[in-house]
């Protein structure tokens, strides 16, 4: 499988620039779209890791994937949605006690003493999973092998972590044009109940709705009302049962030119409903398109301030933990209106 790939990557890399001119990949997402409701199975995905693969486009260098969709313009145009000097976290406090859905609680320890004048504190933190807010650096998943654009697993160090693809990439920020897509609120409903499949039509029906359409550089966020849950019924084993996208969603995040995108659990739905892979969002997104996500964001006030003003747009400004080597990263992303 691993020589399959590597031979489809090199496919990829050329198809990918004879199709830039745009007409020519247009038609065949087109054409990927069109199985938005139909069955993904294993297949499917394989095919996909082929055909919506960004290998090579940015260079066979490259390793800042989607973000290089962010240019010095998307950032500029991003600061004129600013009218309102309102700035909305997007980061969940982080969870200091076990719970199902948080099995590495934060690691919190105060260090001196009131008596002592001085006080200081160690933060200890495993933040993958489903508890806390966090990026996800493109190392940080790989398939058979093979990281994206076509980056060897083999490159990560026992000492050294990610010596390629890690979080240091995205060390200088992120500020462009962010989206909040609200499903829970489209379906007239406080949050989705876990396990419900979110779809290509579901985030049409939205753009519809509110006259906002997706475009490349934008950063997405879809809230299903995680947190809102949570506080009504307790916490659950959201790695097992979570409300997300459907994996036929992926040609849709390629065609639109999205260039991170984040939600209140893991992007993926639980169960996937496609065998052999149980993330086939976190596969195609990271490894195949080289977008970067978000996982475990707290979308609350940001769907109260986003519905209080009539605005869904507005601009987005993170900027992760610069650890050498580091997988990903904790953070506290912003957004502004």
């Amino acid at each position: 499988m691993r020589d399959r790939l590597r031979a489809l990557h090199a496919i990829a890399v050329l198809t990918t620039a004879l199709l830039l001119g745009g007409v020519a990949m247009s038609g065949a997402l087109e054409a990927l779209h069109a199985q938005q409701r139909s069955e993904v199975t294993r297949e499917t995905v394989e095919r996909w890791m082929v055909d919506l693969s960004n290998s090579g486009r940015w260079g066979a260098t490259d390793e800042r994937g989607t973000l290089n969709l962010i240019t010095p313009e998307h950032s500029v145009r991003a600061a004129r949605l600013v009218t309102e000097g309102l700035s909305v976290s997007l980061s969940h406090d982080y969870l200091k006690e076990a719970a199902a859905d948080a099995t590495s609680p934060f690691g919190h320890v105060l260090l001196g003493s009131a008596r002592s004048g001085f006080l200081s504190d160690r933060y200890t933190i495993a933040y993958h999973g489903y508890a806390h807010s966090h990026m996800d650096a493109l190392c940080h998943y790989s398939y058979e092998g093979l990281m994206y654009n076509g980056i060897s697993r083999e490159t990560v160090d026992p000492d050294d972590g990610c010596v390629r693809l890690g979080i240091t990439n995205a060390k200088q920020g992120i500020v462009t044009r962010g989206i909040l897509i609200d499903i829970a609120r489209l379906r007239g409903v406080e949050y989705l109940e876990p396990g419900t499949a979110i779809h290509v039509d579901d985030l049409e029906a939205w753009e519809a709705e509110v006259g906002i359409t997706v475009g490349p550089g934008d950063v997405v966020f879809v809230r299903s009302g995680r947190w809102a849950r949570r506080a009504q019924e307790g916490a659950w084993a959201t790695g097992r049962l979570a409300a997300g996208l459907h994996a036929s969603v992926a040609p849709w995040l390629r065609e639109r030119g999205v260039a991170m995108l984040g939600s209140d659990y893991t992007n993926d739905v639980y169960p996937s409903g496609v065998e052999g892979f149980s993330q086939p969002i976190h596969m195609l997104t990271l490894v195949t398109m080289g977008l970067w996500l978000f996982d475990n964001l707290d979308l609350e006030d940001l769907a109260e301030a986003a519905a209080r003003l009539g605005r869904w747009e507005f601009m987005f400004v993170a900027a992760p933990l610069a650890v050498p080597g580091g997988t990903g990263s904790p953070l506290n992303p912003l957004a502004i209106f």
